[in-house]
């Protein structure tokens, strides 16, 4: 079934896509969206061991948020960092509920073996990032391709 179109050939907006566009979307460089991932996983990690003693879910569920806000905030310039700098921002996360003895051997073989162990929550959370950057370049270059096409057929007139 199709939307009814208004004006010059367009349709209309969902009353939904209005209401997120009227949203907040920053653009991000990529070292903005990278140290935005850093700190909100490190700041949710010491969350997570405050509220629930360092549950790896809570924090790998939190963590698919995160890159996804981050792919979706970075700059279009910018968009191949976002599936970069959400597995640094995991990792970084990821040493406060790691445990581990005292000491500096104790807490890296801690959060080595976190890493290791929870490397699912790692790889959807960087598949998340790198499913929405990509399909926002793709959009970005179709853009950009219409854009081109446009210009040559009103320089041909």
């Amino acid at each position: 079934m199709r939307r009814p179109r208004t004006g010059a050939g367009r349709r209309s907006v969902p009353p939904v896509v209005l209401a997120l566009r009227r949203l907040p979307s920053p653009r991000l460089t990529g070292l903005g969206a990278g140290l935005f991932a850093t700190v909100s996983m490190f700041l949710l990690g010491c969350l997570d061991r405050v509220l629930f003693d360092g549950s790896p879910v809570v924090y790998g569920l939190l963590f698919l948020p995160v890159s996804a806000l981050t792919a979706l905030w970075v700059r279009d310039a910018d968009l191949v960092t976002a599936p970069i700098s959400v597995p640094i921002a995991f990792a970084v996360g990821v040493v406060p509920i790691a445990g581990g003895t005292s000491g500096l051997g104790g807490r890296v073989m801690a959060v080595v073996t976190a890493l290791a162990v929870h490397a699912g929550w790692l790889y959807g959370g960087t598949l998340v990032a790198g499913l929405i950057a990509s399909v926002r370049k793709v959009r970005l270059m179709g853009r950009r391709q219409r854009t081109t096409a446009a210009a040559a057929r009103a320089g041909q007139r």
